[in-house]
């Protein structure tokens, strides 16, 4: 067996008294796991570099003079090693380790939320003292202090292990927190040091000093996760139920498009909190602080029940029954057929919703005006569905697992351009970090300066004036040599669609140096809708709409006969809009469509007033509810089952977690064809499931890649710029309205100027800048940037600064720049 062991690069030890075979460099604990042996520990976690903090671990090895830290001895050939099972020796040494920890932790189990899901309680039993030798006073903190708005410390039951730390510095790249003091008075407290140019002294509660720095992490609720104790708790969470008291059912996140699993804690009908599931392939056991602590929309206070029906009389909007409400949907839909109805479908649907959209679109009403892009569109991009980004997704996306999480990791080089991993696609910023860290994998970003996600990831940044990316993708030398190496990928966000060429310059760069292509929206039901054909261009299976076998393979399972599905591309998002204002649409069938997240909410607004017919399938009020003639409440995700298809083309599926009985979009759409004498068959989740898998594959070539030339980057004036904005991942986005501690961590809005713009406008750090168009104005602090030549970046939709609302405009427009604060004919909001 050694001979074996030294030719497949392997060692063989004894562990127990069992002859096992392990990987050189594996470590004795990990080896012990596999046996089944469960060695006591607290500061080991396998996603963490090794620490030994916390002696827990401790096993005898033959040969050694003293007990050694199993977390951290790596496996030698020949080595004797003899856990707490089998050596007296390693059973003193844990219970010893074990009565230190206890010393100064607080009896407070009871209380402390950690209490019947605690590894110190548990392993305080099995290798712990039955009483104590310890009389003295313990140690004692005010307690709790707040490191953030959502997490609390209580700093007298830390037993020190730097899982937090660790994590935040390691995994996170967030080095706020970190152990202060020595000796006896050690202890986790807010990073200071670094950041707020003092001693790192004080009681570390957050606010009490001007300049202070909280746990400012959108992934600080891992540490609550994976803290061993009580030491770290959720504001959100903490004195709300016992563990034993929970029903745990695992989920997926609604939120982006990384498809992380997660598991859902309810109790009596309500989700009291939600915690990273653990999937290797897909998120590990990380999540973002807004899947973790977004999930309270669907209780808000303004959450629909009841159908709604518009009175001819009055004009107002009143209770329904569900009959009645689906019987005026029905013929409202019916007469406004003649004219034309458009579908806006939105990001929040699961893939199995989607497909009930975009069929119902197709059979009921006849149409391939259907569109689930609830986002700015370029510009130029035709009204018939033609556009540039709707050729990239049939030729590129639709259909396409070419890229997963493992891959990103082990590629040598990436390149990212319209796309903001940390704020858009967390969990994909997490996995590039560890490719960066642990396998040097080289990130360029093609973006207008380095942000705090960029330069976590070591990226060398290639400085792109918004508008210019197409451009760049096209002739830069260094974009081309990063993507020159075997496994490189190309990422490309949704927002690189606002460019004029710019995805067309993506595919064709792709197509020449041979790095993979991978799109990730900003939203979990995006790609699912790419593939389910809610677009004005694509059918279901991601066939083009002018696809003639196509056009008869859907027909033939949908039962339809030949000629009946429309065969010419349909309007886009933008299109449709136009429609339904200028009088030419009949009627609107929207789904939890936003208007603040559209290009021009003012004018998205007006057309919905303008259009005769309004239906809406929403979860809350909205400003679409409040025009609609009829509106339908639909369950959110935790009240359904359902898939999301993540960035990867990964199938994401889960079940409810509160069975309400609350109905699907499906369901509802099922009904209303019912009453238009059409079988629609969406009305059960797995029926569409079997339905989505018996498909018919496309036997035909994709389609060809769209090519549209790069525009010019426009001219600017004297205090002008050209704008560039994306959204922060926390922000005014309605699925997290409700939760005031997660909206503490959301980073603060401000005007990002280069030196240019700030000299010319003799402002400095702090000062405040306001950036204004035609329409309004959005005055906040600047922070002086190194950004290109009249560039000035502003957040999409954070409090202050809802961009599309008070501007009118999007990334790539030529704005006015002013210090100081404005009259009120340019303060946010005045033309509202």
């Amino acid at each position: 067996m050694t001979d074996v062991a030294k030719k497949t690069d392997t060692v063989t030890l004894t562990v127990d008294g069992v002859e096992v075979v392990a990987e050189k460099g594996e470590l004795v604990i990990r080896v012990a796991e596999r046996m089944g042996i469960a060695i006591p520990r607290f500061c080991d976690h396998p996603l963490l570099a090794p620490a030994g903090a916390c002696r827990q671990c401790l096993v005898e090895v033959e040969g050694q003079r003293k007990p050694v830290a199993s977390c951290t001895q790596t496996v030698a050939e020949g080595m004797v090693v003899k856990t707490q099972l089998s050596s007296p020796v390693a059973a003193k040494a844990q219970a010893g380790i074990m009565e230190m920890l206890l010393i100064n932790h607080p009896l407070d189990c009871p209380t402390c939320d950690k209490g019947g899901e605690c590894p110190l309680q548990n392993q305080a039993m099995s290798s712990g003292r039955a009483d104590t030798r310890f009389h003295e006073h313990k140690r004692e903190y005010e307690k709790p202090i707040h490191i953030s708005s959502q997490v609390l410390l209580d700093r007298e039951r830390c037993i020190l292990c730097q899982r937090c730390t660790r994590f935040s510095e390691e995994i996170a790249g967030d080095k706020f927190i970190d152990l202060m003091d020595r000796s006896s008075g050690e202890q986790i407290n807010v990073y200071r040091d670094d950041f707020f140019g003092g001693d790192g002294t004080g009681d570390g509660q957050v606010g009490d000093d001007e300049g202070d720095v909280p746990f400012n992490s959108y992934f600080s609720g891992n540490t609550i996760q994976i803290c061993p104790v009580g030491a770290l708790t959720g504001e959100q969470y903490r004195f709300r139920a016992r563990p034993f008291d929970l029903v745990s059912t695992p989920t997926t996140c609604e939120h982006c498009a990384a498809g992380c699993s997660m598991r859902a804690d309810h109790r009596r009908g309500k989700v009291l909190r939600r915690l990273a599931g653990d999937e290797p392939a897909v998120n590990e056991e990380w999540n973002c602080d807004k899947g973790r602590w977004g999930f309270r929309y669907a209780n808000a206070f303004d959450r629909l029940t009841t159908p709604l029906v518009r009175e001819a009389d009055t004009g107002e909007l009143r209770e329904a029954s569900w009959s009645e409400a689906l019987l005026a949907a029905a013929e409202g839909l019916k007469a406004a057929r003649e004219r034309g109805v458009g579908v806006l479908t939105g990001g929040r649907l699961t893939v199995e919703d989607a497909y009930a959209y975009a069929k119902f679109a197709r059979v009921v009403l006849g149409t391939n005006d259907v569109d689930f892009r609830a986002r700015p569109l370029r510009a130029s991009g035709a009204s018939d569905g033609t556009d540039e980004e709707s050729a990239f997704l049939a030729a590129s996306v639709a259909g396409v697992t070419d890229v997963t999480y493992a891959d990103v990791e082990d590629a040598p080089s990436a390149v990212i351009v319209g796309l903001e991993p940390e704020e858009e696609c967390p969990i994909l910023f997490l996995r590039m970090r560890k490719g960066h860290l642990k396998k040097k994998l080289q990130v360029t970003a093609v973006a207008p300066y380095l942000s705090r996600g960029f330069e976590k990831l070591g990226a060398a940044l290639v400085a792109a004036v918004p508008g210019d990316e197409a451009r760049l993708l096209a002739t830069d030398p260094a974009i081309a040599a990063a993507l020159g190496a075997p496994g490189a990928i190309l990422f490309v966000g949704e927002r690189l669609a606002t460019v004029p060429g710019g995805l067309s310059a993506a595919a064709a760069l792709a197509a020449r140096t041979g790095a993979r292509l991978a799109w990730v929206p900003r939203r979990a039901g995006d790609r699912g809708a790419v593939d389910a054909g809610c677009l004005p261009n694509l059918l279901p299976g991601g066939r083009p709409v002018t696809d003639a076998d196509a056009l008869a393979e859907i027909s033939a399972a949908w039962d339809l006969p030949d000629g009946a599905l429309p065969g010419t591309p349909g309007r886009d998002t933008d299109g449709i809009l136009a429609a339904a204002a200028d009088g030419t649409l009949g009627g609107l069938l929207v789904a939890g469509v936003d208007p603040a997240d559209l290009a021009d909410p003012r004018l998205a607004e007006q057309a919905l007033d303008a259009v005769p017919f309004l239906v809406s399938l929403e979860l809350r009020q909205s400003a679409v509810t409040r025009r609609a003639d009829v509106v339908l409440p639909v369950a959110p995700a935790v009240e359904k089952a359902g898939t999301y298809l993540d960035w990867e083309g990964r199938l994401r599926s889960f079940e409810a977690v509160l069975p309400t009985g609350t109905m699907t979009d499906g369901r509802v759409l099922e009904a209303i064809a019912a009453l238009l004498e059409v079988s629609l068959g969406t009305g059960d989740v797995n029926a569409i499931r079997r339905e989505l898998g018996a498909m018919p594959a496309s036997r035909s070539a994709r389609p060809a890649l769209p090519s549209v030339p790069p525009a010019e980057v426009p001219q600017r004036g004297e205090h002008e710029a050209v704008l560039s904005t994306w959204h922060h991942l926390i922000d005014l986005g309605s699925m997290l309205d409700g939760d005031e501690p997660l909206a503490g961590t959301a980073r603060s809005p401000l005007v990002r100027l280069g030196k240019d713009l700030a000299g010319a406008l003799g402002v400095v750090d702090g000062d405040a800048v306001t950036v204004s168009t035609d329409r309004g104005g959005i005055t906040l602090p600047v922070e002086i940037t190194d950004l290109p030549p009249q560039v000035v970046w502003l957040p999409t939709n954070s409090p202050g600064s809802t961009l599309r609302r008070s501007l009118g405009v999007t990334s790539g427009a030529v704005v006015r720049l002013a210090a100081g604060t404005p009259g009120p004919i340019l303060a946010e909001g005045a033309h509202q």
